[in-house]
C-alpha cells in the first residue's frame, strides 16, 4: 500500500495569532471586571499597551507565514476573526467603560449605538476585503482603513482625552468626550468600509545616501521613544490620526489632479461596488 508523505505544519504562525487574540480578550475580560469610576488613566495606558502587541504579532504572523511559505486559508480565518476581537470588539468596549453612562440614558444609547457601528464595519471591513487583498500585490496599498489603525487610533483617542496632558491645559467634560468619541467611532467605522486608500507600510522604502540621513533617524527614534515613555497619550493620538488625515489628504489631491495625471496614481480610490 502506498503512504502519503507527512505534511509538515507550522504553528509558529498561528500560535502568534492566539498570542494577539489573547492580548485582545484579556483587554476585554479585564474592563469587564473593573468598577464604574475605576478606569484610570494608567489602566488605559496598560489597555492600550496589550493591543500594541496584539498589532505587533498580527505583523509578525503574516510576515513568517509568509517567509515560511505556510499561508493557508485557516490561517487567514483566524487572523480574521483574532482581529475582530482585539480591533474591532476591544476598542469599543474600552472606550464605553471608560464612558460608563447609565444604562436607558440618551448617552448610553448614542455611545452604544456608535460602538455597534464601529464594530461591525470593522467585521464589514475583514469580510468584504481580506479575500481581495490576498489577491493583490503584497505592496499594494490598503482599501479601506486597516481595522487595526481604526482600532488604535479610537483607543489612543480616548486615552488623550483622559490623559493628564489633556486635562492640565484644557478640561474636558464627560460630554465632550461623548460626542467626540461618538463621531471618532462612526467616522472610522465608515473608513473601513470605504474605497479610499490607505498606505500600506511595505511601501516605505528609504534611500539611505549620506551618514546625516542616519543620524536624522536615529535621532527621531530617540525623540519617538521619550515621548512614548513620557507622553504615550500624545504620541500615540498623533501617530494613529497622522497616518489617517494625510492617508485622506492624498487621495483628496489625487482626486483632484484627476484620472489622467500620473500624481499619487497609487491612491485613486476604488469605485463604490458594493452590491458586486
Amino acid at each position: 500500500m502506498e503512504t502519503k508523505p507527512i505534511r509538515k505544519i507550522h504553528f509558529l504562525p498561528n500560535v502568534l495569532t492566539a498570542l494577539g487574540l489573547t492580548c485582545g480578550l484579556y483587554v476585554i475580560f479585564r474592563l469587564n471586571m473593573t468598577e464604574v469610576g475605576e478606569v484610570t488613566e494608567w489602566l488605559l495606558i496598560k489597555m492600550a499597551g496589550l493591543l500594541l502587541l496584539a498589532g505587533l504579532f498580527d505583523i509578525l504572523d503574516g510576515a513568517i507565514a509568509r517567509a515560511l511559505g505556510t499561508t493557508s486559508e485557516f490561517g487567514g480565518l483566524f487572523d480574521s476573526m483574532a482581529d475582530a476581537v482585539s480591533f474591532g470588539v476591544a476598542p469599543s468596549v474600552i472606550v464605553m467603560k471608560s464612558l460608563s453612562f447609565e444604562t436607558g440614558t440618551v448617552e448610553s444609547f448614542l455611545i452604544t449605538t456608535s460602538a455597534l457601528v464601529f464594530s461591525v464595519c470593522g467585521v464589514l471591513r475583514l469580510v468584504r476585503f481580506s479575500s481581495r487583498e490576498m489577491k493583490a500585490s503584497p505592496d499594494a496599498n490598503f482599501t479601506g482603513l486597516p481595522i487595526p489603525a481604526a482600532g488604535g487610533a479610537l483607543v489612543a483617542l480616548n486615552l488623550f482625552l483622559i490623559s493628564h496632558d489633556l486635562n492640565t491645559l484644557l478640561s474636558v467634560s464627560k460630554f465632550v468626550r461623548l460626542l467626540t468619541l461618538s463621531s471618532s467611532m462612526l467616522l472610522l467605522g465608515y473608513l473601513m468600509v470605504s474605497r479610499w486608500k490607505f498606505l500600506s507600510i511595505k511601501r516605505l522604502h528609504f534611500h539611505v545616501k549620506s551618514f546625516q540621513v542616519v543620524f536624522f533617524i536615529v535621532l527621531g527614534a530617540v525623540l519617538l521613544f521619550y515621548g512614548v515613555i513620557h507622553h504615550f497619550a500624545v504620541v500615540s493620538v498623533f501617530l494613529s490620526w497622522s497616518y489617517i488625515l494625510v492617508a485622506l489628504a492624498l487621495s483628496v489631491i489625487r482626486l483632484i489632479a484627476g484620472r489622467k495625471s500620473k500624481t499619487l496614481q497609487d491612491f485613486e480610490p476604488d469605485p463604490d461596488d458594493f452590491l458586486t
